[in-house]
Protein backbone atom coordinates (compact mmCIF):
# COMPACT_ATOMS: atom_id res chain seq x y z
CA UNK A 1 0.00 0.00 0.00
CA UNK A 2 1.41 3.34 -0.97
CA UNK A 3 1.09 5.76 1.38
CA UNK A 4 0.91 9.67 1.02
CA UNK A 5 4.27 11.07 1.81
CA UNK A 6 4.57 12.74 5.55
CA UNK A 7 1.45 10.14 6.63
CA UNK A 8 2.16 8.97 10.10
CA UNK A 9 2.60 4.59 9.44
CA UNK A 10 -0.02 2.94 11.65
CA UNK A 11 0.39 -0.66 12.33
CA UNK A 12 -3.26 -2.09 11.41
CA UNK A 13 -2.52 -4.95 14.30
CA UNK A 14 -2.31 -3.05 16.72
CA UNK A 15 -5.71 -1.68 15.79
CA UNK A 16 -7.03 -5.33 15.97
CA UNK A 17 -8.77 -4.30 19.29
CA UNK A 18 -10.22 -1.32 18.85
CA UNK A 19 -12.59 -1.56 15.92
CA UNK A 20 -13.85 1.63 15.65
CA UNK A 21 -9.85 3.54 15.32
CA UNK A 22 -9.26 0.78 12.39
CA UNK A 23 -12.13 1.23 10.36
CA UNK A 24 -10.73 4.88 10.93
CA UNK A 25 -7.50 4.46 9.82
CA UNK A 26 -8.75 2.18 7.52
CA UNK A 27 -11.14 5.17 5.44
CA UNK A 28 -7.70 7.82 5.79
CA UNK A 29 -5.60 5.11 4.02
CA UNK A 30 -8.12 5.10 1.16
CA UNK A 31 -9.03 8.62 0.78
CA UNK A 32 -5.23 9.02 0.31
CA UNK A 33 -4.93 6.61 -2.04
CA UNK A 34 -8.01 8.21 -3.93
CA UNK A 35 -6.21 11.91 -4.18
CA UNK A 36 -3.37 10.04 -5.51
CA UNK A 37 -4.96 8.43 -8.02
CA UNK A 38 -7.08 11.51 -8.54
CA UNK A 39 -3.69 13.72 -9.18
CA UNK A 40 -1.54 11.13 -11.02
CA UNK A 41 -5.12 10.89 -13.59
CA UNK A 42 -5.15 14.62 -14.18
CA UNK A 43 -1.33 15.18 -14.55
CA UNK A 44 -1.92 11.96 -17.37
CA UNK A 45 -5.15 12.28 -18.95
CA UNK A 46 -6.64 9.02 -20.65
CA UNK A 47 -8.51 7.95 -23.46
CA UNK A 48 -10.80 4.84 -23.12
CA UNK A 49 -12.39 3.06 -25.79
CA UNK A 50 -13.39 -0.35 -27.03
CA UNK A 51 -11.28 -3.08 -28.85
CA UNK A 52 -12.81 -4.46 -31.62
CA UNK A 53 -11.79 -6.60 -34.88
CA UNK A 54 -13.52 -6.05 -37.83
CA UNK A 55 -11.90 -8.02 -41.15
CA UNK A 56 -8.95 -8.59 -39.60
CA UNK A 57 -8.27 -4.93 -38.57
CA UNK A 58 -8.22 -3.59 -34.48
CA UNK A 59 -10.05 -0.65 -34.03
CA UNK A 60 -11.26 1.40 -31.46
CA UNK A 61 -14.69 2.91 -30.71
CA UNK A 62 -15.10 5.68 -27.75
CA UNK A 63 -16.68 4.08 -24.81
CA UNK A 64 -19.00 7.53 -24.76
CA UNK A 65 -20.48 5.94 -28.37
CA UNK A 66 -21.01 2.64 -26.99
CA UNK A 67 -23.82 1.69 -24.66
CA UNK A 68 -22.93 -2.54 -24.05
CA UNK A 69 -21.85 -5.41 -26.17
CA UNK A 70 -24.18 -8.57 -26.95
CA UNK A 71 -24.07 -11.61 -28.45
CA UNK A 72 -25.57 -12.16 -31.09
CA UNK A 73 -28.89 -12.96 -30.85
CA UNK A 74 -31.12 -16.38 -32.15
CA UNK A 75 -32.94 -14.95 -34.03
CA UNK A 76 -33.82 -11.51 -35.85
CA UNK A 77 -36.67 -10.63 -38.32
CA UNK A 78 -35.95 -9.54 -41.55
CA UNK A 79 -37.18 -6.03 -42.78
CA UNK A 80 -38.91 -6.34 -46.43
CA UNK A 81 -37.28 -3.74 -48.60
CA UNK A 82 -34.29 -3.07 -46.40
CA UNK A 83 -30.60 -2.99 -47.76
CA UNK A 84 -28.96 -6.07 -47.46
CA UNK A 85 -26.73 -4.63 -44.86
CA UNK A 86 -29.80 -4.41 -42.19
CA UNK A 87 -29.39 -7.66 -41.09
CA UNK A 88 -33.40 -7.53 -39.12
CA UNK A 89 -34.71 -6.15 -35.99
CA UNK A 90 -33.51 -8.21 -32.78
CA UNK A 91 -35.61 -8.24 -29.50
CA UNK A 92 -33.19 -7.11 -26.51
CA UNK A 93 -34.99 -7.07 -23.21
CA UNK A 94 -38.09 -6.21 -24.52
CA UNK A 95 -36.94 -3.52 -26.93
CA UNK A 96 -36.54 -3.54 -30.96
CA UNK A 97 -32.82 -3.44 -31.92
CA UNK A 98 -31.88 -2.93 -35.71
CA UNK A 99 -29.10 -5.13 -36.32
CA UNK A 100 -26.33 -3.80 -38.74
CA UNK A 101 -23.66 -5.82 -40.96
CA UNK A 102 -20.75 -3.24 -40.42
CA UNK A 103 -18.28 -4.65 -42.48
CA UNK A 104 -21.51 -5.03 -45.04
CA UNK A 105 -22.19 -1.58 -44.77
CA UNK A 106 -18.67 -0.57 -45.48
CA UNK A 107 -18.91 -2.76 -48.59
CA UNK A 108 -16.18 -4.92 -47.31
CA UNK A 109 -18.11 -8.42 -47.03
CA UNK A 110 -20.09 -9.71 -44.93
CA UNK A 111 -19.42 -10.74 -41.55
CA UNK A 112 -19.14 -14.14 -40.39
CA UNK A 113 -21.18 -15.27 -37.43
CA UNK A 114 -18.81 -17.64 -35.26
CA UNK A 115 -18.94 -17.28 -31.42
CA UNK A 116 -16.86 -14.67 -31.40
CA UNK A 117 -19.06 -11.89 -33.09
CA UNK A 118 -20.85 -9.32 -31.22
CA UNK A 119 -23.07 -6.49 -31.27
CA UNK A 120 -22.07 -2.95 -30.60
CA UNK A 121 -25.14 -1.39 -29.56
CA UNK A 122 -24.75 2.55 -29.96
CA UNK A 123 -25.00 4.65 -27.54
CA UNK A 124 -27.45 7.29 -30.12
CA UNK A 125 -29.97 9.53 -28.68
CA UNK A 126 -32.38 8.95 -32.04
CA UNK A 127 -30.68 6.47 -33.83
CA UNK A 128 -31.04 3.15 -32.45
CA UNK A 129 -28.47 0.67 -33.60
CA UNK A 130 -26.78 -2.35 -33.38
CA UNK A 131 -23.44 -3.13 -35.39
CA UNK A 132 -22.32 -6.36 -36.29
CA UNK A 133 -18.37 -7.22 -35.55
CA UNK A 134 -16.01 -9.84 -35.68
CA UNK A 135 -14.59 -9.70 -32.26
CA UNK A 136 -14.53 -7.22 -29.15
CA UNK A 137 -11.39 -7.45 -27.39
CA UNK A 138 -12.13 -5.18 -24.23
CA UNK A 139 -11.65 -2.02 -22.63
CA UNK A 140 -7.86 -0.17 -24.09
CA UNK A 141 -6.92 2.78 -22.09
CA UNK A 142 -4.30 5.14 -23.79
CA UNK A 143 -2.23 8.55 -23.04
CA UNK A 144 -3.94 11.67 -25.00
CA UNK A 145 -0.19 12.11 -25.90
CA UNK A 146 -0.49 8.26 -28.00
CA UNK A 147 -3.77 10.28 -30.09
CA UNK A 148 -2.36 11.28 -33.79
CA UNK A 149 -4.76 12.83 -36.08
CA UNK A 150 -3.89 10.80 -38.90
CA UNK A 151 -5.76 7.21 -39.34
CA UNK A 152 -4.03 4.05 -41.36
CA UNK A 153 -5.36 2.26 -44.65
CA UNK A 154 -7.87 -0.17 -43.52
CA UNK A 155 -8.92 -2.83 -44.93
CA UNK A 156 -12.71 -2.84 -44.36
CA UNK A 157 -12.57 0.58 -46.28
CA UNK A 158 -13.67 2.85 -43.63
CA UNK A 159 -11.11 6.06 -43.31
CA UNK A 160 -13.80 8.56 -43.90
CA UNK A 161 -15.29 7.59 -40.62
CA UNK A 162 -12.07 7.29 -38.56
CA UNK A 163 -11.31 10.36 -36.42
CA UNK A 164 -7.60 9.46 -35.55
CA UNK A 165 -5.73 6.77 -34.64
CA UNK A 166 -3.80 5.91 -31.24
CA UNK A 167 -0.32 5.09 -31.33
CA UNK A 168 1.86 2.65 -29.58
CA UNK A 169 5.16 0.76 -29.80
CA UNK A 170 4.28 -0.32 -33.48
CA UNK A 171 0.67 -0.76 -33.12
CA UNK A 172 -1.68 1.90 -34.72
CA UNK A 173 -5.39 1.53 -33.73
CA UNK A 174 -7.29 3.92 -35.50
CA UNK A 175 -10.38 5.24 -33.90
CA UNK A 176 -13.51 4.44 -35.80
CA UNK A 177 -16.62 7.28 -34.92
CA UNK A 178 -19.48 5.58 -34.73
CA UNK A 179 -21.07 8.79 -34.50
CA UNK A 180 -20.21 9.46 -37.75
CA UNK A 181 -21.37 6.02 -39.23
CA UNK A 182 -25.02 6.28 -37.73
CA UNK A 183 -25.02 10.02 -39.00
CA UNK A 184 -24.12 9.50 -42.93
CA UNK A 185 -26.20 9.83 -45.36
CA UNK A 186 -25.39 6.31 -46.48
CA UNK A 187 -26.77 4.82 -43.37
CA UNK A 188 -29.53 7.10 -43.18
CA UNK A 189 -31.19 5.44 -46.53
CA UNK A 190 -31.44 1.71 -45.60
CA UNK A 191 -34.22 1.45 -47.77
CA UNK A 192 -33.41 -0.61 -51.10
Amino acid sequence: MTEAPGAPQIELKSLRDRPFELLAELERRGRAVTALLTEQATAGREWVGVALRMAGDLYLVAREETREVLGVPSGTTRVPGAKPWIKGLANVRGQLLPVIDLRQFLGSGVTPVTRNTRIVVVNHREVPAGLLVDEVLGFRRFAEGEFSGDAPPTVARCERYLAGSFRRAHEQWPVLSLRAVLESPAFMEAAA
